[in-house]
């Protein structure tokens, strides 16, 4: 089989590297040379072991951690150390430098799983969430916590590193007892398939609550135990100092690190510049948090919510760090904290018997204050037992614990290795028991059409944005640009780069105030908007006198944007766009909306009304259309029309291609689509149909007869060197009298977020 194969291969390469490091160890125990190759040795093997049993625990429904951890005790003192204790003592000794160079990757990991746990930590879900997730959180957390905080008042003093800081020890236990991994639930519930479910919701919110709280808390604690007493003046200082933090960080923070990742990212040419940005705001807020008086956990966790919530690049940000941080910290920290846990302690019949009642009291504490929590929280009993169940995971946040309250002092070996087999069992027993209790929950119908609604959000063009770059002039038609692209905007908070061209008068570019006057315009259209929140800045650029328009969108259009809107004066001369839209346009690979206002709409761009007419086909590009019409028409508050042009038999070209013609039921199928697009956003949606004429001809007459006033086009980018989009959109832009919006597929084969990926 070939994952037989593969564990042979595996475990060959174990024992060949394991021999050829200790080899080398002996005879230069004082060079250098043998400390490279040892520690070479060591992140290799935590890595392949690591990930073989990393994989296996996967494939029969277990997080990947659970494999990792077992992987270190494999080759710790327990099994290797047992079969082989020159050769594992060689490649892992227990103290002096050759231990340091490993320990340092693994206490840099944990500020790595810290930042990638932030990362994944949505306060927007908590917030939404609300009373559920803040009771079943606290309570899953007190319960517990009382009941590991009076273990560890009863604990023989043998079983502590010093009984005359019992409290401390007492309060490390009380911590790792009672917090929920936000990682390994995220983990499972997303490979059970129920992150979106409200249960799932729900659990999530909980769990961000609790690793937020347990942070919190480990961090004063560690403030504490540095201190070696509990003093008033310590907890005060402890307390005060990370209140202060957090309040800063959610509120300052936040606009200095998107500025920050948003200034890196546009400003630096070398290779993934935003990656060492927030590495750097790791390590920077870590920093701060120390000289608070907590551990650096915080400042990693804090960094990473920020990180998380910035506007732009998130997805590829998360992407490539998580690659990072899985495939080399996570397995060495995990691994490490594997090897630290000594099985051989259980031969002694009490700690059996301690480990067994840490794990029933850990279970039975979060399990029962879960459960109370969701009934307080208004949560039916099989939606309490099922979160109930789903909270009962503890790993990495634990594991953590543990590792720095060892390293500290403040927890003995055996009690190390108790917390760590507390951790491994409550994770692997928490898979099948929500799948138990899940099964069991019936699926609500209002639950359903969130659920759909969220899946359609997954696959839309507009929800999807993240960044929008706008090249407008000061002519009206620009204005009117600029309070299109803020209505778009203005549905996802989405920053917003203005690039003001010269246009028709030169000197506009240079007039005192225009810079302003435009990021108001844009702003305005924005808010707007509902739900629109707070607006990031907008950035505007203003091109020197001897850069053009087109050379500044090239510039630009390498950081990282979802979509160019462009508004000049002289958009078009009959059906032909002019020399300096296809110039601008050339620059930009991503998708493009070309605004062409006419009639009022150049009298009064700002308030002139607005009456949106959709054409609509079935295609991706047409609903990609239609989404941006049914953002702008719900931010406007207003109805929009729907155009289903279906050819009749006198316009066909040959009799023969029936197909070519939609079906009644098809013609109906693409309608009932667009109308579900908009009652998904709140939007009302009318539909008409024409047949027997040209397309061209029906969106100009029915936009005439309905007095529709702006007409959306989805259109695809045709090869050539000017822009061209087909002979129904040039019929239209030669001779409607209505305004335009053109909405294009991106230049290039690819995603349709074409431009997206920025330097990250």
């Amino acid at each position: 089989m070939p994952w037989a194969r593969l564990a042979g291969c595996g475990a060959g390469a174990l024992v060949i590297a394991t021999s050829q490091a200790w080899a080398a160890q002996e005879p230069t125990s004082t060079g250098s040379g043998a400390s490279e190759v040892v520690f070479i040795t060591q992140v290799v093997l935590l890595l392949l072991v690591g990930r073989l049993l990393g994989e296996a625990m996967q494939r029969i429904g277990q997080p990947a951690v659970i494999g990792q951890l077992i992987a270190g005790v494999l080759l710790g003192p327990s099994i290797f150390g047992a079969l082989w204790p020159d050769a594992q003592h060689a490649v892992f000794p227990l103290k002096g430098e050759q231990r340091s160079m490993i320990d340092a990757v693994g206490q840099l990991g944990i500020l790595m799983l810290l930042l990638l746990t932030g990362m994944e930590t949505d306060l927007r879900l908590v917030r939404k969430i609300g009373r559920a997730a803040a009771s079943i959180s606290v309570a899953g957390i007190a319960v517990p916590f009382v009941c590991g905080f009076t273990v560890g008042e009863f604990l023989p003093d043998y079983l502590l590193p010093n009984p005359d800081q019992r409290v401390i020890t007492s309060l490390f236990l009380g911590t790792a007892l009672s917090i929920s991994s936000v990682k390994i639930v995220a983990i499972i519930v997303r490979e059970m398939d129920f992150m979106r479910r409200n249960v799932g919701q729900i659990i999530i919110a909980a769990a961000v609550i609790d690793d937020s709280i347990g942070w919190i808390i480990i961090a004063i604690t560690f403030g504490l135990a540095s201190q070696g007493t509990i003093e008033a003046t310590t907890l005060a200082r402890s307390v005060l100092g990370t209140a202060l933090f957090l309040a800063l960080s959610l509120t300052i923070g936040r606009r200095i690190v998107f500025t920050l990742i948003r200034w890196t990212n546009d400003n630096f040419v070398s290779e993934v510049p935003v990656i060492t940005m927030i590495l750097v705001i790791m390590g920077a807020m870590a920093l701060i948090t120390h000289l608070i008086g907590v551990h650096t956990v915080l400042g990693a966790f804090v960094a990473g919510i920020l990180v998380g919530e910035s506007p732009i690049l998130t997805r590829h940000i998360d992407a490539q760090l998580r690659g990072l941080i899985t495939a080399l910290f996570a397995p060495v920290f995990f691994g490490l904290a594997g090897l630290g846990t000594d099985l051989s302690v259980f031969k002694d019949p009490s700690l059996v018997w301690l480990m067994l009642a840490v794990i029933a009291i850990a279970s039975l504490g979060k399990f029962g204050g879960a459960f109370i929590g969701g009934r307080l929280g208004g949560l039916s009993l099989r939606e309490s037992l099922a979160l109930a169940c789903g909270m009962n995971a503890r790993g990495s946040t634990e594991v953590v614990v543990a590792t720095i309250g060892l390293s500290m002092g403040m927890l003995t070996q055996n009690l190390y290795t108790v917390i760590v087999a507390m951790a491994v069992v409550t994770t692997m027993a928490m898979p099948p028991t929500l799948r138990w209790a899940l099964a069991r929950l019936p699926l609500r119908a209002e639950e359903k059409r969130r659920l759909e609604r969220e899946e359609f959000e997954a696959r839309g063009f507009v929800s999807n944005m993240e960044r929008l770059l706008i090249a407008v002039d000061e002519s009206p038609n620009g204005r009117f640009a600029l309070r299109l692209a803020g209505l778009i905007a203005g549905s996802r908070a989405m920053p917003m780069t203005l690039i003001r061209t010269q246009g028709a008068d030169p000197r506009d570019a240079e007039r005192p105030g225009k810079a302003a006057e435009s990021k108001q315009a844009v702003e305005a259209g924005a808010r707007k908007t509902p739900g629109a929140g707070d607006l990031a800045n907008v950035h505007v650029i203003a091109p020197a006198a001897e850069s053009s328009a087109e050379e500044s969108v090239a510039s630009e259009a390498t950081k990282g944007y979802d979509l160019l809107v462009i508004g000049i004066a002289d958009t078009a001369e009959g059906a032909e766009f002019h020399d300096e839209v296809n110039r601008i346009a050339a620059q930009f690979e991503g998708p493009l909306a070309i605004v062409d206002g006419r009639g009022p709409h150049l009298e009064d761009p700002v308030k002139s009304p607005l009456h949106v007419l959709v054409p609509i086909t079935g295609t991706q590009v047409s609903r990609e259309a239609a989404e941006v019409g049914i953002v702008i028409a719900r931010a406007i508050d207003a109805p929009i029309t729907a155009l289903h042009v279906a050819a009749g038999r006198s316009s066909r070209i040959a009799r023969g291609l029936r197909s070519a013609v939609p079906s009644r039921g098809q013609q109906e199928a693409i309608l009932r689509d667009a109308v579900e697009m908009a009652d998904r956003c709140g939007v009302e949606m009318r539909t008409a149909v024409r047949t027997d004429v040209a397309p061209a001809q029906a969106i100009l007459r029915h936009a005439g007869a309905s007095r529709h006033t702006l007409i959306v086009m989805g259109v695809n980018r045709r090869p050539g060197k000017k822009l061209f989009f087909g002979d129904v959109a040039a019929a239209v832009l030669a001779r409607s009298p209505r305004s335009i919006l053109f909405v294009s597929s991106p230049a290039a084969t690819g995603t349709t977020q074409g431009a997206a990926a920025g330097k990250t």
